[in-house]
């Protein structure tokens, strides 16, 4: 993965609980305490989950409030200060969804060794989306904060549920 999503969370981290809980998240996850992470840093995935899970542990959260957190954190907040042109172009949470696969097929050409995640999109009727999520990662609990975040960010009440581990349901309230 790329270090923008280490970033991301030691933002939010220090920002909600303090350096001493990253720094010993970082200790737990076999970081240095001074790491500092570039956007376009290549980290092996598996240190990305180590991370996560030490994460967990540090703050004494379930996987599912990290994601929660991390979800609404990266969309809301981390995402449209440092990608706003992506939020700007889209004038409501439907049309941002819609251009995620675009964007990530950019994100591949344009950033070398980034595998970030590919979608599929069937409509179920003009307010259900059922997104197909594209990855070996499995992270589609993930997505579906992530998403979540996308309806606050627009301040839009959004439904978004797992179905299975690689689909997820949205259901738009317009």
């Amino acid at each position: 993965m790329k270090g923008v999503i280490a970033r991301c969370l030691g933002q939010l981290v220090i920002e909600n609980f303090g350096q001493e809980k990253w720094d010993a998240i970082l200790d737990g996850a076999g970081f240095d305490k001074s790491a500092k992470f570039l956007p376009i840093s290549d980290i092996d995935d598996k240190k990305i989950f180590e991370l996560i899970g030490s994460t967990c542990k540090v703050l004494k959260i379930s996987q599912q409030q990290a994601f929660d957190a991390f979800g609404e954190y990266w969309s809301a907040v981390y995402a449209p200060k440092n990608y706003g042109a992506y939020y700007a172009s889209a004038k409501n949470a439907k049309d941002f969804i819609l251009k995620m696969d675009s964007v990530h097929v950019a994100t591949t050409k344009n950033m070398p060794n980034a595998h970030p995640p590919r979608f599929n999109f069937k409509w179920d009727n003009d307010k259900t989306l059922v997104v197909t999520y594209l990855s070996q990662r499995g992270l589609i609990d993930l997505l579906v904060s992530l998403t979540k975040g996308v309806g606050k960010y627009y301040k839009e009440e959004l439904s978004v549920s797992r179905l299975d581990a690689t689909r997820m349901k949205i259901v738009f309230s317009y």
